[in-house]
């Protein structure tokens, strides 16, 4: 049990005992179960909502697998978002725990089954404790972070987070210590999306290759050129990646073919960055396939924006991790290049992102690993965490 200090309104005592937390462990179990993919969570949304609904909590209008509730705080004047992400992966599952996935080839092995059981808990001790809560509380489970569309995005487009004057996430993360609690100012997490290049030469005999256009040579020099632009065009202290991963061409050794097609993906921190590149990326491949003598095409799959923090925001989840839980706990972590979703969010309303470390010998394989699992008992430390934020807000 843990006192909130005084704020100003009221006084607030959590409970966050074995009894909560066993409940919530409950429920991921049976989501660790039961999984489903990004876009197909009808089971899993139906599932909450019947949580959500004995727990007497209003649930919003807003079409499945995305499900949000509502729950009205005694004074209403600000509205505070937390967020926890649903879907599971395209996984085998390995390992040897009683809770095994019974879905063939789709497993919970990034760790959402345990966010959503986190909120799940937090809506139940809320629900429990109504005249403890000042501001208005929205619970986003959010379909699709996994893959696009993005669930986070059509919750944005909607105007779920209209009137949001906060929005919190966290992650339960394996790569971040058992026992810390990881925030970052500014952008966290990078954009990711997809490049397709298409180039059309004339195919022709490997015998003859100047009586051809070779796509092939020509992939070959927009490859290189691929990474110069990361090298010599972008501005070296804006984090920028260019990864090429897939080549296809031919259909026998000594047949040049008449098309090349390279598939990638770029990631950055920033829109200014983001939009360049995409500029860059054109330029080449359409000048290189010209020069040449071959036809180049560029298409892109729009993924996640860049995640930023807002600065109010994270200052304000840092002095709540260091004065609820100690200096020690409170990590500043390290941008990294992969993406999320909640980078959505931040574009629309102040929000923040914040890590539950759980590395150790429970979860000692990385998400995504067909081994991954989570350390369960910090998922009573993250229900603490989001209520934390919830009873300090002003």
């Amino acid at each position: 049990m843990r006192r909130f200090p005084q704020n100003g309104v009221k006084q607030m005592r959590t409970v966050v005992d074995k009894e909560l937390a066993d409940w919530a462990v409950a429920h991921r179990r049976y989501l660790h179960e039961n999984p489903e993919l990004s876009g197909q969570e009808y089971e899993t949304c139906a599932y909450i909502r019947r949580c959500l609904e004995e727990l007497q909590i209003e649930i919003l209008d807003y079409p499945a697998p995305n499900l949000v509730g509502f729950l009205r705080g005694t004074e209403g004047q600000k509205t505070i978002a937390l967020r926890a992400d649903i879907d599971a992966l395209p996984i085998v599952e390995e390992g040897e725990k009683p809770y095994l996935s019974k879905v063939a080839g789709v497993a919970h092995v990034c760790g959402h089954d345990g966010h959503t059981a986190i909120l799940l808990a937090v809506a139940k001790w809320l629900s429990e404790n109504r005249s403890m809560i000042r501001h208005n509380i929205l619970f986003l489970f959010q379909s699709s972070e996994e893959m696009s569309p993005s669930g986070a995005e059509a919750l944005v487009q909607q105007g779920a987070i209209d009137g949001a004057d906060a929005v919190f996430g966290m992650h339960l993360m394996q790569s971040l210590e058992k026992g810390k609690i990881g925030y970052h100012y500014g952008a966290m997490m990078a954009s990711s999306d997809d490049f397709r290049i298409k180039i059309t030469g004339k195919g022709g005999h490997g015998s003859s290759p100047h009586e051809t256009v070779d796509p092939t040579y020509v992939a070959g020099h927009i490859l290189l050129g691929l990474q110069a632009i990361v090298s010599r065009k972008v501005n070296p202290v804006q984090p920028a990646v260019i990864s090429v991963g897939q080549v296809l061409a031919g259909s026998n050794y000594n047949i040049i073919p008449n098309e090349a097609v390279m598939t990638g993906t770029i990631r950055t921190f920033s829109e200014e960055t983001r939009q360049f590149i995409f500029e860059e990326v054109k330029r080449l491949a359409e000048g290189m396939s010209t020069t040449f003598g071959a036809v180049g095409e560029v298409s892109y799959i729009l993924g996640t924006p860049p995640l930023v923090n807002d600065k109010e925001m994270s200052r304000f989840a840092e002095s709540v991790i260091r004065e609820s839980y100690g200096e020690h706990v409170a990590v500043e972590i390290e941008p990294v290049m992969g993406a999320e979703d909640f980078s959505f969010y931040g574009q629309k309303r102040p929000s923040t992102y914040l890590m539950v470390g759980m590395g150790g010998e429970k979860s000692q394989y990385p998400h995504h690993h067909p081994r991954f699992d989570i350390d369960e008992e910090e998922i009573g430390t993250a229900i603490d965490l989001f209520l934390q934020l919830v009873s300090r807000f002003e």
